[in-house]
């Protein structure tokens, strides 16, 4: 189902149009550029009116990738990280190979992520502390906001965010909390990610929370391929449904729609440090 459009434009904070269900025909070595198959993604996007959108990569594995497709897209941006839920085959030397990226100063490169904390994969507690611990002292260095993965770890999150003092913010992606964790995440710099949960009637702790939330620190994602909306349940999510997020927010929020898509815009610039 083509989901309706948009009157004004808008930025997909959080979606994976790299990966292979989308992006099968890539070639990203010898310089080449992306072939088709990220266009036609871009193109579907651009028609419900996504005229931006950030992929966060999720380790070594797909790093270069972003680079090279960033390149041939000035409207794509990317983060650079280790997601938790990946981390199995992660080591830490590869924290060099991501400075050294880093330290190149791609300006499409704007935030450190996906990375987090994820106590429901069967992965090492420790190990994920660890290379979360890393990665804000990487974004430290380069001055860049977070991408945070959280599943229930949020106490943990917090107390590490305190603890190394770490004031860059960046988004929490995916928020399905109460409105106090929300709160505390927003005094901490950081943005709330809203996605599909809200679309599902059933999810009416997320929705009250959404609608009481400050509207200066709201932004919404796809988180596509995953994620998809209230009546696409099995189908393979993309940027183009952000717009049914956005409407599912009008009808949750207090605001005129285009005060509400106006200042979605903006926030969605502010807090990677980009210029509209």
């Amino acid at each position: 189902m083509t989901p309706p459009l948009s009157e004004s434009p808008l930025f997909d904070t959080h979606c994976h149009a790299d990966f292979d269900v989308f992006c099968q025909n890539i070639v990203i070595d010898q310089g080449s550029a992306p072939e088709q198959s990220i266009d036609s993604y871009l193109k579907e996007a651009k028609q419900a009116q996504v005229e931006k959108i950030l992929i966060p990569s999720i380790g070594q594995s797909n790093w270069s990738k972003l680079d090279k497709i960033a390149k041939s897209n000035p409207n794509i941006y990317y983060a650079l990280g280790f997601h938790p839920y990946f981390l199995e085959q992660a080591v830490e030397v590869q924290f060099s190979e991501l400075r050294q990226l880093l330290s190149s100063k791609p300006s499409q490169c704007v935030a450190i992520g996906e990375c987090g904390l994820d106590f429901f994969v069967d992965v090492e507690r420790e190990k994920q502390e660890r290379f979360f611990i890393q990665q804000m002292e990487l974004a430290k260095v380069f001055e860049l906001p977070l991408i945070i993965h959280e599943r229930k770890s949020y106490n943990r999150l917090i107390e590490l965010i305190k603890q190394y003092k770490f004031t860059l913010g960046g988004v929490i992606h995916g928020f399905s909390g109460s409105e106090q964790q929300a709160l505390e995440w927003i005094k901490l710099g950081f943005y709330i990610g809203v996605g599909g949960t809200i679309t599902y009637p059933r999810a009416q702790k997320t929705r009250t929370t959404i609608a009481k939330l400050p509207l200066e620190y709201l932004v919404l994602e796809t988180d596509s391929p995953d994620m998809p909306t209230y009546g696409n349940q099995g189908n393979i999510n993309h940027s183009k449904y952000l717009v049914t997020i956005l409407n599912e927010l009008f009808l949750i929020r207090k605001e005129t729609k285009q005060s509400v898509a106006t200042q979605i815009w903006q926030n969605s610039h502010r807090v990677f440090g980009i210029c509209e």
